[in-house]
């Protein structure tokens, strides 16, 4: 744990401000639920909580499946890190924060089939090298709420991705969504 130099009191409400560089930083906005802990020592820790985290194995074996059926890479992301990953080239990936243009994506609840060089292709996370040709993304939306996305993707330029890949993380993020809601 570091320190950060930052002292803040409690209100009369027990709330505490997260400083604005925190926020930042660590990608909270307002209205986006934390969860604590404790430890022994006294300490409290907050963490962003991420409902489709919950999932991780769930989503890790769905990704499996999806990857072993259609050849590509997949990618299960929330609205920050991407929590689940199969496929060639999954170590690239699993863990790793998204980049800006996929929480955009996320946010704006977009579904996109995009070749490399064209508007709408997007690089997955902020360290993505950008070796992948083509991709197919679908939003994650949950009681209403985005919490994240299915991404196929793929290396090989002569493999286009079209209405049937488009359909898959479809369907893929239906049945997440789905499944957080239960």
């Amino acid at each position: 744990m570091r320190a950060t130099g930052i002292v803040r009191r409690i209100d009369d409400l027990g709330r505490v401000v997260v400083p604005k560089e925190i926020r930042r930083t660590l990608r909270i906005r307002e209205g986006d639920p934390l969860e604590i802990f404790t430890d022994r020592e006294g300490e409290i820790i907050l963490k962003k909580y991420s409902p489709i985290g919950e999932l991780g194995q769930f989503a890790g074996e769905y990704a499996e499946s999806l990857s072993q059926a259609t050849g590509h890479l997949v990618c299960i992301t929330d609205r920050d890190h991407v929590i689940a990953a199969s496929g060639q080239g999954k170590r690239e990936f699993e863990n790793k924060p998204i980049s800006k243009q996929l929480e955009m994506m996320i946010e704006d609840r977009k579904n996109v089939v995009a070749s490399k060089g064209e508007k709408e292709f997007v690089k997955i996370t902020l360290d993505d090298n950008g070796d992948y040709a083509e991709q197919s993304i679908g939003t994650i939306i949950s009681e209403g709420d985005a919490i994240g996305s299915v991404v196929l993707y793929n290396r090989d330029e002569k493999c286009k991705m079209g209405e049937t890949e488009s359909k898959l993380v479809s369907v893929a993020a239906g049945f997440l969504g789905r499944q957080m809601e239960q």
